[in-house]
């Protein structure tokens, strides 16, 4: 396998672009969930340590992974 030094310079160019637009859309998700449920989200998980909301938010947050990288991955 001969990989020369600009194929793996995009290779990673395009690994850190399609993170960050995946970092992004999960965090617009997080926005909007965090909008469609009652109170505020994120006070109920930091200050209130609530565990069923932490635990219904990580498989809301699990859910969201696997459809972003199915998008990305095509």
């Amino acid at each position: 396998m001969n990989l020369d030094f600009g194929k793996i310079l995009g290779l990673g160019v395009s690994s850190m672009i399609y993170s960050i637009i995946g970092l992004l859309t999960f965090l617009t998700c997080f926005y909007i969930v965090d909008k469609l449920t009652p109170g505020d989200l994120w006070k109920e998980l930091v200050e209130k340590k609530n565990t069923a909301v932490a635990i219904f938010f990580g498989a809301v947050a699990l859910g969201m992974c696997l459809i972003i990288a199915a998008c990305l991955h095509g």
